[in-house]
């Protein structure tokens, strides 16, 4: 059984990407992962949509697309290295 995680909000700060899951958890990853978003404006980076069906994020903007599994399997890469 596949269970998707799906975003209700995102925000930003100096160091991480903060995304609040619908079922109340929150995911926290570096912003030096993400260099297309590190660059970006914070004009840019509060231009954002949900997509497929919550659970990713998209910059259009940017031309950006994060999935929210992703951020867990990066997580999950970084800290074995």
């Amino acid at each position: 059984m596949t269970i998707l995680a799906k975003g209700k909000s995102v925000h930003f700060d100096d160091r991480y990407l903060h995304v609040e899951l619908e079922d109340g958890r929150i995911i926290s990853t570096p912003m030096s992962w993400y260099q297309e978003l590190q660059e970006a404006s914070l004009k840019q980076l509060a231009d954002f949509q949900f997509i497929c069906k919550g659970s990713g994020i998209e910059w259009p903007g940017l031309d950006y697309h994060l999935s929210i599994a992703s951020m867990l399997a990066v997580g999950l890469d970084k800290q074995a290295a």
